[in-house]
């Protein structure tokens, strides 16, 4: 290919000649008048599909001490999204909320207990491969009044099981570092 620059048209209109059999003409329009600002290296780059960052709180409900410490999870439902995996109790912060009043809330909503937040065990974010990142907030939870109920019905099955045996289950990604270090022993 050989561009035919010529000469100040070429502020509009850049020609290409192409050796094909036909020998085609084909124009390709560019615009040199139009700048994008520069970018400055510090500044994160916009990406247009870029999905907010969910902040969410979840808790380590136990129950026993070491070593026969048990800790309370749950599986998601068939019909939820990255159904059936195994994960804490917990969801999203609302608005207004602090970490600490939006788990208790969830805690209440999700399986009918009264608890009482304990210290922030750890915060681990997460990015999927379809874009979406969140970021977790671990909270320690030993005491509560009432008995874990599933009670609006969104989850298959909820458990105690020994800390040592959380990697036997089949847990959200975004909790995979959170089980290894439990089990071994590295948190609690």
């Amino acid at each position: 290919m050989q561009p035919s620059t010529g000469g100040p048209a070429c502020a509009s209109t850049l020609t290409l000649f192409t050796r094909s059999p036909t020998n085609l003409r084909k124009r390709l329009h560019c615009q040199r008048d139009v700048k994008d600002p520069i970018r400055k290296l510090n500044e994160p780059r916009a990406t247009p599909d870029a999905k907010p960052l969910r902040r969410v709180v979840a808790a380590l409900i136990l129950r026993g001490e070491a070593p026969n410490c048990e800790v309370f999870i749950c599986q998601r439902s068939a019909s939820q999204p990255m159904a059936l995996k195994w994960e804490f109790p917990g969801g999203k912060i609302e608005p207004g909320e602090t970490s600490e009043q939006a788990l208790a809330r969830e805690l209440s909503e999700e399986l009918d207990i009264s608890a009482t937040i304990g210290h922030r065990v750890t915060t681990i974010r997460h990015s999927y491969r379809n874009g979406g990142a969140i970021e977790i907030e671990f909270f320690l939870v030993r005491d509560y009044t009432g008995e874990p109920v599933n009670r609006i019905a969104i989850f298959e099955q909820m458990l105690w099981s020994p800390i040592v045996r959380l990697p036997d289950y089949d847990f959200l990604a975004a909790d995979l570092t959170l089980i290894r270090d439990l089990a071994d022993g590295k948190l609690l």
